[in-house]
This record gives structure tokens, C-alpha cells and sequence, in this order.
């Protein structure tokens, strides 16, 4: 695991609720956090903990940090979409993780937003998919293709190296193939599956 603070000083919201896939929550927000980053859990309906899905059963429960309805934008520097099928389904009808998630396009301080699995579920309901590069669990490739998106068969699609932004812009990529395989996130399964989106605020 690299010991390297990539992240330092930054902070991360992560957006999920019962039935998240477990390793695409957890292994993520351990990775932040060891990278220096701070990490809040986002959630809804006034939940205190959210229940994992692991693989065919339940699994952990991880604590929420704070309510999706609360939360300022303005505080987190990017944010991120576990998948699993049940969370994001879950999600994707609540009107207040909808309207986090399309606000977050245009915050200026949001430089990536990072959607795994079956997340991108989420773009899509949210209007983000619409003209972006996306790839998925195979099973919605449909759905982002309908909603406008150009949907890719990649382990990872990272924007960032398509547009070429600056270097100090490279301690958001953290869905990069080095941060997430070489800092020992292991995506052996073909499920999982990372989308990165840049937000449309300028990438300072």
C-alpha cells in the first residue's frame, strides 16, 4: 500500500445507501483516507449506518457521516458513486442524492466525480451521462447508451487523461489505473468497472 499523501488536505463525499456493493465502498474509502484524504459518508432518510452487500449476502455496516439533504457541496474537493444493484437503484429515486449529484457538475469546488459498477445509474438520472464516456457493469451499458452516453467495454475511463489537465490536477485521479491497482485496490472482477466525469467548474 503506498504511503505516499496524494490527497492531503482534500475531501471526499461518498454517496451510497443499503445494498452498496461492500469492496466498492470500504477498499475505496480506506485508499482516501490513507492517501490523507478526508472521507464522509453521505446518505439518506435520516439513516446512522448503511448496510453493505457482499457479493451474494449481507455484509458490513459502515457509519453515515452526514444526511445528503445537509450536505454543502462547497466543503468536498470530489465525489464518489459505489455501486451494487440495490444501492443505486435505491438512490437514483430520491429527489435530494439526484439533485446532490447534478449540483456537483457545476460546483466549483467538485473536480471529479467517480461513479463504479452500477453506479452510473446515477449519472444518468442525474443528466451527467448525456454526452460523456462511460463505462459500467456490462448489464446497463443500455441505459447510459439511451441517456445520451458514449459507453466504452474499459476497466477504467478516466477523462482526465483524455483532456489532459495539469499534473496538480493528477491528486483527484483516483480512479487512475496506478492509484487504484498499485495502491492496492484490486478490481480482478469484471463488475467492477470506474467512470470518471469532470465537473464543468474550471479545474484549478
Amino acid at each position: 500500500m503506498s504511503n505516499t499523501q496524494n490527497l492531503q488536505g482534500k475531501k471526499i463525499a461518498i454517496l451510497a445507501t443499503n445494498g452498496f456493493e461492500q469492496s466498492e465502498l470500504v477498499e475505496p474509502k480506506t485508499l482516501f483516507t490513507e492517501q490523507g484524504a478526508k472521507v464522509d459518508i453521505l446518505s439518506i432518510e435520516d439513516q446512522t449506518t448503511i448496510k453493505a452487500w457482499d457479493e451474494d449476502n449481507w455484509g458490513k455496516e459502515v457509519d453515515v457521516d452526514l444526511q445528503v439533504s445537509s450536505a454543502n457541496l462547497e466543503d468536498y474537493d470530489a465525489l464518489v458513486l459505489p455501486g451494487g444493484q440495490i444501492n443505486p437503484d435505491v438512490l437514483r429515486t430520491n429527489n435530494d442524492a439526484v439533485a446532490f449529484i447534478s449540483k456537483a457538475n457545476g460546483t466549483d469546488s467538485i473536480k471529479a466525480i467517480g461513479a463504479i459498477c452500477h453506479g452510473p445509474w446515477l449519472l444518468v438520472e442525474s443528466g451527467l451521462a448525456d454526452g460523456a464516456t462511460l463505462t459500467s457493469f456490462p448489464s446497463i451499458k443500455t441505459d447510459l447508451q439511451n441517456a445520451g452516453a458514449t459507453w466504452v467495454d474499459e476497466e477504467v475511463v478516466n477523462k482526465y487523461e483524455q483532456i489532459k489537465l495539469p499534473m496538480k490536477v493528477g491528486d483527484f485521479l483516483f480512479f487512475d489505473q496506478y492509484l487504484m491497482h498499485r495502491s492496492g485496490y484490486n478490481s480482478t472482477k469484471d463488475e467492477i468497472r470506474f467512470s470518471l466525469v469532470i465537473s464543468d467548474s474550471d479545474p484549478e
